[in-house]
């Protein structure tokens, strides 16, 4: 059994201060965990839309992003797939790192909804994605005092 580790850190994090649906990966092989939250936005106008796939559909919409927490030395990704992408050392995240982490996920979530409705009544607009303003994610991260590291999970 694995020791209470980053991920557990994460889960309980996202279930208490994160409100969309998510869902957490853990690829053992790859040393890396990716979270993935949806997006949910009834298109009341029934506008088509076509996805990235070049599906269309006028239904309701759903759109699922992903971060990727990684190790640098073992796992192999392609950043471009993930909304962010963050290395994990050796000696794992704080819990400190990981509550800010829940904390401006939850931000952008809030932020993307918004620009996602935007986006549904502009009807010039052509094109939507979240954005994750790394500086800002940046700058919080070196405002917090880590006192209590939580390790990548052994199998």
């Amino acid at each position: 059994m694995a020791k209470y580790g980053f991920l557990d850190v994460i889960q309980d994090t996202l279930e208490e201060k994160f409100n969309y649906d998510f869902e957490m990966n853990w690829d053992k092989r790859n040393f890396a965990v990716e979270v993935n939250f949806l997006l949910e936005v009834e298109n009341k106008a029934g506008i088509a839309l076509t996805d990235a796939d070049g599906v269309e559909s006028a239904e309701n919409i759903e759109y699922e992003d992903s971060v990727i927490f990684y190790n640098p030395q073992k796992s192999h990704f392609d950043a471009d797939e993930y909304l962010a992408a963050i290395p994990y050392t050796d000696k794992g995240l704080s819990g400190e790192f990981l509550t800010f982490f829940v904390e401006f996920l939850q931000e952008t979530a809030d932020e993307g909804l918004d620009d996602l409705i935007d986006f549904l009544d502009d009807d010039e607009a052509e094109e939507f994605s979240i954005n994750w303003d790394k500086e800002k994610f940046d700058e919080g991260v070196s405002a917090l005092t880590a006192t209590e590291f939580y390790k990548y999970p052994r199998y």
